[in-house]
């Protein structure tokens, strides 16, 4: 009997294709409502999913043939990952798709933040040609600290590579994989020695708002902050404090805690007022690993996981 998937979120619009030539009968229905779908998901096999939807208990429970959920990206933080393999639904992601965009979009957010590149370029657009106010630092002589060793913080270290700098890595739950180039550390010297640190780490209950004030106030340097990973990692109220204190020297980010804008409290509204006026700091729109290639890479890799995984069943 041929497999049936509902895809609810915005993809490539290779998906299709890709599913069919995988045997695979494909439904797009990227603006379903929530009602329809907790009424139409019991038909389906598979559930296909980027950022927009959640895939909670109500759904999982009406879900009675649910056999697969895709994920069209890395983070699961729209699952709920316990619940779903309580039920014996395989989970599939694809980080493998997007980690090269993910990984050359944090360099940029780097460079651009320890060159003041944002900064000049709006200053030198109303006729202020100040070079000594937007000397660089270079990361030759730094020391770089990753938390996070998985497709995307693996990325990210193999382009540091160019620039001859110091890459340390510390990774809760894997061990060794240093090498002559990655120095595998734990968190203590982390602190110690890092001039800058970079976030790589999924977002679930264990990691949420872990990178506050009082985790940044171990390092024994001031230190810059980037974070392409998730914004709730990170709270917005303690990083003011350090960037005000001063051991945030700057910060490059692609991700805030909260990221709907018109959803703000005005508590909230007022802290990025803040955030967004400070000139140490460089913004993107959570873009990072958001290419035109990744956008189809993402479903290639994703299908064929799928293709894989119904194979492995047949056979068994």
């Amino acid at each position: 009997m041929q497999k049936r998937f509902l895809i609810v979120d915005d993809m490539h619009q290779s998906i299709c294709v890709l599913l069919a030539e995988a045997g695979i009968e494909a439904h797009y229905e990227p603006h379903i409502s929530r009602p329809e779908l907790l009424k139409i998901i019991k038909n389906y096999e598979g559930l296909l999913i980027r950022s927009k939807t959640d895939v909670d208990r109500e759904l999982i429970d009406a879900a009675t043939n649910l056999e697969v959920i895709g994920r069209a990206g890395a983070g699961l933080d729209k699952i709920d990952v316990q619940y779903v393999e309580s039920k014996g639904i395989e989970i599939l992601n694809a980080p493998e798709g997007n980690r090269d965009a993910l990984a050359e979009h944090a360099m940029g957010l780097l460079l651009s933040m320890l060159n003041n590149i944002v900064k000049a370029d709006a200053e030198v657009r109303n006729w202020i040609w100040d070079r000594e106010g937007n000397r660089g630092d270079e990361l030759s002589d730094k020391t770089i600290g990753i938390i996070g060793y998985g497709y995307m913080g693996q990325a990210f270290v193999q382009r540091l590579r160019a620039f001859d700098c110091r890459v340390l890595v510390y990774d809760k739950y894997k061990k060794g994989f240093g090498t002559k180039n990655v120095e595998e550390v734990s968190l203590s010297k982390l602190y110690d020695k890092a001039d800058i640190l970079s976030l790589h780490v999924p977002l679930n209950e264990e990691t949420r708002a872990w990178i506050d004030k009082e985790f940044i106030m171990n390092f024994r340097k001031n230190i810059y902050l980037l974070n392409t990973a998730r914004g709730e990692i990170l709270p917005t109220k303690d990083l003011l404090d350090l960037l005000d204190s001063g051991k945030v020297k700057g910060a490059a980010l692609d991700v805030l805690d909260k990221e709907k804008f018109d959803k703000l409290t005005e508590e909230e509204r007022n802290q990025f007022m803040d955030l967004f006026s400070r000139k140490n700091i460089v913004f993107s729109p959570h873009v990072g690993g958001w290419t035109f290639a990744s956008y189809k890479r993402i479903n290639e890799v994703l299908v064929g996981k799928i293709a894989s995984y119904y194979h492995i069943e047949k056979e068994g």
